[in-house]
């Protein structure tokens, strides 16, 4: 700012000696810097006026309602009674200083969802390993990105994913039947989940056999799997949102020193691929020996004028991919798992199916994951119950109105609770109960269509949504071909809302290994 107003006040320096114009430009620097505070306070407090239309429970003057997420099992619990006390939405307030509106009702939903806002500030953590992909981006950026992207996850370039699923999905239960004996029955499902969903989707973005389930010494495996550890717990601690502060911590060493890894890998990846791509006639040969990954599409995506991703982009794109692709997954799955133990009688019903449509077969293909609708079904149910992603944030860059007349203005952050939404009784007819025919055809199609949203919803929805439902579709079935699970002794999950759904005490079922046909 000095050195523009210097420049802009040159042709006056020459009428005062160098004190006097050291003087001036020191007064103008401090008149500005008044100017915005007051201009921010007057900004806040039109804020803090307009927020005052949601009330919200009481905060504390320092901790502001910080204090009541516990990470105890019972913060969903919390969420839950809020939304039935103030219908709509609520204010919640990060310290006492930064309000934001919590949404819990579909039609709140569909108003800002509806919008191309930008995420909130709290994506800003990610970005260091993410960069600017599709999850961190707005305006004219992302929708070029989002149109480049989209070729890259229709039906013909998703078809052979399947298989590299299933592959995964079989190393995965192959460890169960070694881990499983006569006296320990007990799997927890989130760690081996993880690394099947990391797996995986080394295999569809990379072509790359990362062999992560069985040596988890690969550093880029590694950094990844730190670095989605590593970004939840600094959105947990308050403290660690402070870039000063976390990058003095030790946290903030190791994310890093992960970051680096992961960025030297996803780089050496491209540069090597893009050498392999500048003949033509590669292209045709890679599809004779494997299929088209991420990463080809990318490379050979091209705009209206011929322009494709920049490096910077590609790796942030790819670094995007790996993290929503495996975070969620390796969230909804466990849970769908413990669904199936919980409810046997569904879990029944689902492997009757899957066995009707595969006959003699233990392999998935393509065309049977359309035909698993009572499975289908039942996923849902658990995506509604425990959605992956618990929240979503965005920024308004324009005052918002909603259907009851209330508005906030342009620079509010407001959140979608889709766990409050998904379970709001008055959408949901007892909806604490795992009940599958929910999601029937009939059924669906009265429904509010901001009232499920596993993938959220409007132009900002999950590119990725149809290529999670494949895998966990797949996961589930071959699960249940070859295992009967049931609910463990150990005490139930206690459920953790964070950057995506966990468990404080992770998910253990009992595995029971089921007779092969003859």
């Amino acid at each position: 700012m000095a050195a523009g107003l210097e420049r802009m006040l040159q042709p006056y320096w020459a009428l005062l000696d160098a004190g006097s114009a050291a003087r001036l430009l020191a007064a103008l620097c401090l008149a500005w810097g008044l100017w915005k505070a007051v201009a921010v306070y007057f900004q806040t407090r039109a804020q803090f006026q307009a927020f005052k239309a949601f009330p919200g429970p009481s905060r504390h003057w320092l901790y502001g309602n910080m204090h009541e997420f516990k990470q105890d099992g019972k913060d969903l619990d919390k969420v839950i009674s809020w939304a039935e006390q103030y219908p709509f939405g609520h204010t919640l307030w990060f310290g006492n200083f930064l309000p934001m509106l919590f949404i819990t009702h579909p039609d709140y939903a569909k108003t800002l969802l509806g919008r191309g806002d930008p995420k909130a500030w709290t994506y800003n953590f990610l970005t260091p390993w993410i960069g600017n992909g599709l999850l961190i981006l707005n305006g004219k950026k992302w929708f070029q990105h989002r149109k480049l992207l989209t070729p890259a996850f229709h039906y013909d370039i998703l078809k052979p994913y399947v298989k590299l699923m299933s592959d995964s999905t079989k190393v995965m239960l192959d460890k169960w039947e070694k881990l499983i004996t006569k006296d320990n029955k007990t799997v927890e499902l989130f760690e081996h989940v993880s690394l099947m969903a990391l797996d995986s989707i080394m295999k569809c973005a990379f072509s790359c056999e990362s062999n992560c389930q069985t040596d988890s010494k690969n550093a880029y495996v590694q950094s990844v799997y730190d670095l989605a550890y590593l970004s939840d717990h600094r959105f947990r601690w308050f403290p660690l949102h402070n870039d000063v502060i976390y990058h003095l911590s030790p946290y903030g060493y190791r994310f890093r020193k992960a970051c680096k890894i992961a960025h030297q890998h996803t780089d050496n990846v491209i540069k090597q691929r893009k050498e392999l791509l500048k003949n033509g006639k590669e292209l045709e040969k890679i599809k004779e020996k494997r299929h088209l990954d991420f990463l080809d599409i990318l490379l050979c995506s091209k705009d209206e004028n011929g322009e494709g991703l920049s490096d910077t982009d590609l790796r942030a794109e790819v670094d995007t991919f790996m993290f929503e692709g495996h975070d969620t997954t390796s969230s909804g799955i466990p849970w769908i798992l413990y669904n199936m133990a919980k409810y046997p009688e569904h879990q029944e019903k689902c492997r009757e199916e899957i066995r009707g449509i595969l006959g003699d077969r233990n392999t998935i293909e393509w065309n049977d994951l359309s035909m698993m609708n009572y499975t289908t079904m039942c996923v849902k149910e658990s995506l509604r119950l425990y959605p992956p992603v618990p929240l979503v944030s965005r920024e308004l860059t324009s005052p918002i109105k909603f259907c009851d007349g209330r508005s906030l203005p342009k620079g509010s952050v407001i959140s979608v609770s889709i766990s409050a939404i998904h379970r709001d009784p008055k959408i949901w007819e007892d909806p604490e109960v795992f009940d599958p025919v929910r999601f029937s055809p009939d059924n669906s199609s009265h429904r509010h269509s901001h009232a499920f949203l596993p993938f959220i919803a409007g132009q900002r929805n999950c590119i990725g949504q149809t290529f999670a439902m494949n895998e966990m579709k797949v996961a589930v079935a071959l699960t249940l071909l070859r295992f009967e699970l049931s609910l463990s002794t150990m005490d139930p999950p206690l459920v953790l809302p964070q950057l995506v759904l966990r468990s404080k005490n992770g998910i253990h079922v009992n595995l029971k290994k089921l007779k092969e046909k003859l």
